[in-house]
């Protein structure tokens, strides 16, 4: 049986305009650092990022953080993180990201986050992966993608469930982030082990 040991969170770089997606955030480092769970993620300090990355440092947990050189400043890398990877680029980045990770997290965040967690949707509908991807709908956030994805099911060009509500769906979607964990440990254990050890095959 597949141990859940490492989640790859995509989340924004600002703390957004809610105070719940802070909040959120927070919740979730805790949560990770005391199931034992390390975090992988983009690297940054700033927005909901940093609150995710100093939450689970501040509660004995581990963090990876994997930056792209150009992004240091922009993003603030944060520099306490226990382990520290710079990238040549994006891609570079993305890789690494998909490889240390066990099952990918979405918490609100602008185009960045959508573009990430939608190209682990894309990698999944083309059975490059069976890792579990859940996208927190906090504050109903994430409304109006869930109905894109309906409108793309309804049209024909979603060739996978993603949206029903059976246990091998490689994506999920929860409204509260302490069902995060829970959820993705309960994916994980439906998975054999090499399910979690594959490698990207389309960078």
């Amino acid at each position: 049986m597949a141990e859940l040991r490492s989640v790859c969170v995509y989340c924004g770089s600002n703390n957004g305009a809610a105070p719940a997606y802070a909040a959120a955030a927070e919740t979730l480092g805790r949560d990770m650092a005391e199931t034992g769970i390390r975090l992988v993620y983009g690297g940054g300090s700033v927005g909901l990022m940093g609150i995710v990355a100093r939450t689970v440092l501040a509660n004995g947990g581990q963090v990876t953080g994997i930056i792209p050189r150009f992004l240091k400043d922009r993003e603030v890398m944060l520099g306490e993180v226990s382990e520290l990877i710079v990238t040549a680029d994006m891609h570079e980045r993305k890789r690494i990201m998909f490889e240390r990770a066990d099952a990918f997290v979405a918490l609100p965040g602008g185009i960045g986050t959508l573009e990430e967690v939608v190209e682990m949707m894309t990698w999944a509908q083309l059975d490059q992966h069976e890792k579990p991807i859940l996208i927190v709908n906090v504050n109903g956030f994430w409304d109006p993608l869930v109905g894109q994805f309906r409108r793309m099911a309804g049209e024909g060009f979603l060739h996978k469930d993603f949206l029903g509500d059976h246990e091998a769906l490689p994506v999920r979607f929860c409204n509260d982030v302490a069902d995060v964990i829970p959820t993705l440990k309960d994916a994980v254990a439906g998975l054999p082990q090499p399910a979690l050890e594959e490698r990207a095959r389309l960078m």
